[in-house]
């Protein structure tokens, strides 16, 4: 069976080459010394120019057989999104500018409208919730649990 170099991607054929098997039992195979010694020292078989891989990296030698890829063009589609058709889309690409204004004018208005009204309901519900009679500090939950001592240091520890 021929074999294929780990490093170089060269063929190896039968009674040939080396056989070299790792630690973690991963084995790799090499056609010469030349190649057991470059993938010994770590180097990348990419970054070398003779090797099988460096040559489909750099597009070497495949004029032949590819002369160019057509890309195919995008068509474009248009279609409704999630909440609008794609009538009501077309209506308000179609509207004029004053159209358009107005409309906005007349959704601003109605949310400042519905704004106004959520205030004045947080307003009257808030009113009578704090009695405006009392005119005594306020004081947090953190100093009304710290006053209870007056100055013993020691009773603490």
């Amino acid at each position: 069976k021929v074999e294929i170099d780990t490093f170089s991607g060269y063929k190896i054929y039968p009674s040939k080459g080396r056989l070299f098997v790792r630690g973690d039992s991963r084995v790799f195979r090499f056609a010469s010394s030349k190649n057991e010694s470059l993938f010994l020292q770590r180097k990348n078989p990419r970054k070398i120019a003779w090797t099988v891989v460096f040559r489909r990296m750099h597009k070497k030698g495949i004029t032949e057989e590819v002369a160019k890829k057509r890309s195919r063009k995008t068509v474009k589609h248009q279609r409704g999104i999630v909440g609008a058709d794609m009538k009501s889309i077309l209506a308000k690409r179609n509207q004029s500018t004053q159209e358009r204004a107005a409309v906005r004018s007349a959704a601003i208005a109605k949310a400042k409208d519905v704004k106004k009204d959520k205030e004045t309901k947080k307003a009257k519900a808030k009113a009578p919730a704090r009695p405006t009679g009392s005119n005594a500090p306020k004081v947090s939950k953190q100093q009304a649990k710290g006053s209870g001592g007056g100055g013993n240091k020691s009773a603490r520890y």
